[in-house]
């Protein structure tokens, strides 16, 4: 009996080899199953079962089955078990399995990579992929290169580190494509765009040379590739092409779920407030299953905040509040989440609450953006005093010559003259402090004095303008500020500094007035005088007057003019004193009427005395012509095409023209 048993299980392992060689994990598995039966404990059977399921993608039962063994098996299944971990999305557990590994071997190393890409942790990531790179040679050296250039593509866009050249080649498409997405984080648009272009003839090239791909394969390969020259397109403001190239990749319907969200994002945000409907149907996609697991965290986080700005556009306030309300607790740090809620309260009109909901005090969210959009608010809503306190508290911007322009062109608009005069003194004695007698600080110092002047704070500007008269004693302008203003002040300072003054001698300079006035761009020239009336030149010898003859202007002619007949000569007389005028005629005599009734013609009761006609039958109406009232049925014209309804691809149809009838009644 035994040895019947034995014969039967020497059997079984033969078909789980030779089903394994030809990759018939489904049948090995029936096979292992029936020697489990004779020994549940056999430590091989339950390694190539694992082996086995992981191979059909049943990753939670050969799970199962490690944890249910665990003894048995032991720390022989530490690749198996920390990979269908991390197919299963759980990549925490997969790196405690990992890192708890006796010994670190190469597919070991391979998957760490993984999951430290999957957990966004790309310096360490890089130098696993550095090192595998470094210490292995098989066929899968090309796989790991194209890692280790997604690794560097992720750091340059969403760390926005340098890029290293790393030696990598660009020899296959999914290379070239990596280099590209790095390319794009740097700024690079038209170099990424020129490797865009390369990776898709690659593409093209390497795909063709297998007879089993078709063309709707090679396109649904390319997709990837489409979405970013789109992604291109858009920040280079070519947002028509951009939606195009987007709309074909969603028409492809690629299996990667990732792609789609990623594209449907980037439709809605050409679209922002406009075509709603289109924008409500894109989002959809974004939420398919396993989206969270296929996209970086900042592109889920940039999906959500577009979810919650489309909620707004389409008045869906409460949906947006929770959404923003939720981004807010997931990103303290974050200032849009705050923004959205503001533009919701503006959108109903709570504007006091939108000003209240922006004067944050959590210096974790206190960004420069989210001063100056509280800054807009405020100035919305004139509270201008409110708004330079806000101006006046970002640190990084308080001194700048920007910001002391637009703080005291504020104040002077609030006529807070003081406010005004406190910004150019705190701004003076951080540059007297920072950078003293640079251009900034002196700029600084004239341009308060000149402020103090015009607004009658001679006393004040003393100060100033003896600092800059000191940097520049040659100054008579600043001088000459300097003495009016102590001239209020000190009378004996103000003789003692008009010494400084330069002589009139000195001031006075060598012009030629007749010079300067012909000279190009002299605005006013000085006329020459006139001629007196009553007094005439002395005539030289010889010399003759000459007279100017007037030019006669020729006479204007009749509208009626005609040079063939000869005018009436006595055309200038009154009609009445013309040799051939006889007076008026006089008019015949009117016909008389109302000698009849009231309201009666002369002849027309003849006219209307049916005795006095001939009785004759009424004539028909001649071929051809209208009788009475009826109108002729009018010609039918072409029936615009009915408008159906969008199909589910957003495109309408429309039905072709109908052929007219015959034997009709003039309509279709």
């Amino acid at each position: 009996m035994a040895s019947g048993g034995g014969v039967a299980v020497a059997s079984l392992w033969t078909e789980v080899n030779r089903c394994g060689q030809s990759g018939d994990y489904t049948r090995a598995l029936k096979a292992l199953t029936k020697i489990l039966h004779e020994n549940r404990d056999d430590v091989t059977a339950l390694h190539c079962k694992v082996v086995c399921l992981v191979q059909t993608g049943s990753f939670k039962e050969a799970l199962n089955v490690m944890n249910t063994h665990s003894k048995s098996l032991g720390s022989d299944v530490v690749f198996e078990k920390a990979y269908c971990e991390y197919r299963l999305n759980r990549v925490e557990s997969s790196l405690k399995t990992i890192e708890s590994a006796p010994e670190q071997t190469d597919k070991l190393k391979e998957l760490y990579g993984q999951v430290l890409y999957r957990l966004e942790r790309y310096e360490e990531c890089r130098s696993v992929y550095t090192d595998l790179i470094r210490n292995s040679q098989d066929e899968y050296e090309e796989e790991r290169k194209t890692n280790l250039a997604a690794v560097v593509a992720a750091m340059s866009q969403w760390e926005k580190a340098s890029m290293e050249d790393l030696g990598l080649p660009e020899s296959t498409y999914e290379l070239c494509y990596n280099t590209a997405c790095a390319l794009i984080g740097q700024g690079q648009l038209t170099e990424a765009f020129n490797k865009l272009r390369q990776a898709e003839e690659l593409c093209r090239v390497s795909l063709a040379d297998d007879s089993d791909v078709t063309e709707e394969d090679i396109e649904s390969e390319l997709a990837v590739i489409h979405s970013q020259m789109a992604y291109i397109m858009q920040l280079q403001g070519r947002t028509d092409e951009a939606l195009q190239l987007y709309n074909q990749v969603i028409k492809l319907k690629p299996s990667d779920v990732g792609l789609l969200a990623v594209t449907a994002n980037n439709i809605i945000t050409i679209n922002k407030d406009q075509n709603v409907f289109d924008s409500k149907k894109k989002v959809k996609l974004t939420n398919a299953e396993g989206v969270e697991y296929k996209l970086a965290r900042k592109q889920l986080q940039a999906i959500e905040f577009n979810k919650a700005l489309l909620a707004m556009y389409t008045n869906q306030a409460d949906q947006c509040r929770k959404l923003s309300s939720s981004l807010h607790s997931q990103n303290p740090s974050h200032p849009r989440p705050v923004l959205i809620q503001a533009a919701q309260l503006c959108r109903e009109k709570q504007h006091s609450r939108a000003i209240e909901l922006l004067q944050v005090n959590d210096p974790k969210v206190q960004t420069i953006k989210l001063y100056f959009i509280y800054f807009r608010f405020l100035m919305a809503f004139c509270h201008v005093t409110k708004a330079c306190d806000v101006l006046r508290s970002i640190e990084a911007f308080r001194h700048k010559a920007g910001m002391v322009s637009a703080l005291v062109a504020l104040y002077s608009h609030e006529e807070d003259i003081d406010g005004a005069i406190d910004v150019f003194k705190q701004a003076i004695e951080h540059f007297q402090s920072e950078q003293p007698g640079s251009a900034a600080h002196l700029a600084l110092v004239r341009e308060a004095a000149n402020f103090k002047l015009k607004h009658g704070r001679k006393k004040e500007a003393i100060s100033d303008l003896e600092q800059l008269w000191k940097q520049n004693t040659k100054d008579v302008h600043t001088l000459a500020q300097l003495i009016s203003a102590y001239s209020l002040v000190d009378t004996n300072k103000a003789k003692s500094l008009s010494k400084h003054l330069p002589s009139a001698e000195t001031m006075s300079f060598n012009v030629d007035v007749d010079e300067l006035e012909n000279s190009h761009g002299a605005t006013f020239v000085r006329k020459k005088a006139g001629k007196v009336v009553g007094e005439s030149l002395p005539k030289e010898p010889g010399q003759v007057e000459l007279k100017k003859k007037k030019k006669k202007k020729k006479g204007k002619l009749p509208k009626n003019y005609d040079p063939n007949v000869t005018p009436d000569p006595e055309r200038w007389l009154p009609m009445r004193e013309r040799s051939y005028y006889r007076g008026k005629k006089k008019g015949k005599k009117k016909e008389q009427i109302g000698k009849g009734t009231q309201g009666a013609m002369a002849g027309a009761s003849a006219e209307l005395d049916a005795s006095k006609t001939a009785s004759s039958p009424p004539t028909s109406p001649r071929p051809g012509s209208a009788s009475g009232s009826s109108t002729a049925p009018s010609s039918s014209g072409v029936v615009p095409p009915r408008q159906q309804k969008p199909s589910s691809s957003g495109a309408t149809r429309k039905k072709a023209p109908q052929k007219k009838k015959k034997g009709g009644k003039g309509g279709w």
